[in-house]
């Protein structure tokens, strides 16, 4: 009898991988919108669309034209041809000046500072990370609307002051019209620089306005003093108000040029301040 024998065992063939199923290409996207390389001409036309999209602007602007315009017109009127014998024409517009000039000190600081306030310098970084460009655009387009609207301003005064007299004035009184606008843009700038620095809107103000005020009311308690007297001297000579009034003549000496430099110098070392600060803080 045979014993049976074990079946023997199955030889499985080895399987084999299944092939790679490739998806059926489908349409590419394209976006409408075109794709261009950002640069400062785009962040100077946002700061131009917010300058002149605000209420801040149009309010702040329109009482520096009346109380120049209107100061100056009301100061043209009572005067004759021997008040213009070493002045020039535009001197009218000195008096409105002295207070309009706090008008553009106000909207500077509020340019930058608004949007600390709301929040809003977190879009406007976003939008634009290049933060030094945002900067430089809020500063190019605030001068260049400061300076525009000061000089005309200025010259308004002066054509109306020349129309009003015979006899023509002795001095020129086209520089007046550039370098007084240029002396009280300056200021504005300087403000909007500290603006940037303190970010805080009441601050910022009640800062510059110490930076105006203050040097016109130390140099008489400065005097009391031999000692402190060549202190008090260049104070009484370079604070806003008697700058102004040497842009005007109304001081002789170098006309406001030297004014006019002291002040630059001390704006580009708040600009610059302002840039060394921007990318330390957070927003």
């Amino acid at each position: 009898m045979s014993t049976p024998q074990p079946p023997a065992p199955q030889q499985h063939a080895p399987q084999q991988p299944a092939p790679h199923r490739q998806a059926a290409p489908g349409p590419s996207y394209t976006s409408p919108i075109p794709v261009v390389r950002t640069h400062l001409g785009h962040a100077l036309a946002s700061e131009w669309t917010k300058i002149r999209s605000v209420r801040s602007t149009m309010w702040t602007l329109g009482i520096f034209l009346a109380l120049v315009i209107g100061i100056g017109l009301l100061v043209a009127v009572q005067t004759s041809d021997v008040d213009y014998r070493d002045v020039p024409y535009t001197l009218s517009a000195f008096f409105g000046l002295l207070l309009a000039q706090i008008c553009l000190i106000t909207l500077g600081v509020l340019v930058v500072s608004s949007e600390y306030g709301t929040g809003m310098i977190r879009t406007t970084f976003t939008a634009s990370p290049q933060r030094h460009r945002v900067l430089a655009a809020k500063l190019i387009i605030f001068f260049a609307v400061a300076f525009v609207v000061s000089a005309l301003s200025i010259g308004l005064v002066g054509l109306f002051t020349a129309g009003l007299h015979d006899e023509p004035s002795s001095t020129p009184w086209v520089g007046s019209v550039f370098m007084g606008a240029l002396y009280v843009s300056l200021l504005g700038v300087l403000a909007l620089a500290v603006g940037s620095m303190l970010r805080h809107s009441a601050g910022a103000i009640t800062t510059m306005l110490g930076l105006v005020l203050v040097p016109a009311i130390l140099p008489a308690f400065l005097l009391f003093s031999e000692s402190l007297r060549p202190i008090a001297e260049a104070v009484l000579e370079y604070n806003a108000i008697n700058s102004l009034a040497a842009v005007f003549g109304l001081n002789s000496g170098s006309g406001g040029g030297s004014q006019l430099a002291v002040l630059a110098v001390i704006t580009a070392a708040a600009i610059a301040g302002a840039f060394a600060l921007l990318d330390r803080r957070d927003v």
